[in-house]
């Protein structure tokens, strides 16, 4: 993953907790990077032990701190660092998550060498929609919560998300239906 995402933790951690707990963190994940660059790959394993740091270091599970974690992506780094791609997405939720697919096409234009996942939508509703989650990382379907939440805070629409198909229940992507 490239350093933005690692910087979001770092910054989520610094602003909730404070510094000491970044440092804290920072020495149970074993983790020796003293600063991210934003637009540099990173092995997806740094990732991974900052968030289990997290939760080993806040005492709650893996589960809320990516779910905290993909709101904290919206609300503050996407909206910081990407403000007009993220208004540019749509003017309602709905709109926003019918072109999600094309929002990675357009983030990939800033970081070339990205994995990103894809997203597709199906059972399109008035007030619901079903998101289609295809990543070839495993272990985050909790932060996609996140950021669909984090997203219905941004266009000020109350959401409730329903996992309904995952990869550890042997599907091969997660499905999110999306209601408001």
């Amino acid at each position: 993953m490239y350093g933005i995402v690692n910087q979001a933790i770092e910054d989520l951690v610094r602003s909730r907790f404070g510094e000491e707990k970044w440092v804290k963190v920072k020495e149970r994940s074993g983790v020796d990077e003293d600063f991210f660059i934003s637009n540099e790959p990173y092995n997806d394993e740094i990732t991974y032990k900052l968030a289990g740091a997290v939760s080993e270091e806040m005492g709650i599970s893996i589960a809320e701190v990516l779910q905290a974690f993909g709101e904290w992506w919206v609300l503050k780094t996407g909206m910081q660092k990407y403000g007009g791609l993220m208004q540019g997405g749509g003017r309602t939720l709905r709109e926003f998550l019918l072109n999600l697919s094309v929002f990675h096409n357009r983030i990939m234009l800033i970081y070339p060498k990205l994995t990103p996942p894809e997203f597709m939508t199906s059972n399109v509703e008035e007030r619901s929609i079903h998101i289609h989650y295809f990543s070839k990382r495993k272990g985050l379907q909790e932060f996609v919560r996140g950021l669909l939440s984090g997203l219905g805070k941004m266009y000020e629409t109350p959401v409730n998300i329903i996992l309904l198909e995952s990869r550890e229940k042997g599907s091969d992507h997660e499905i999110f239906k999306v209601s408001w």
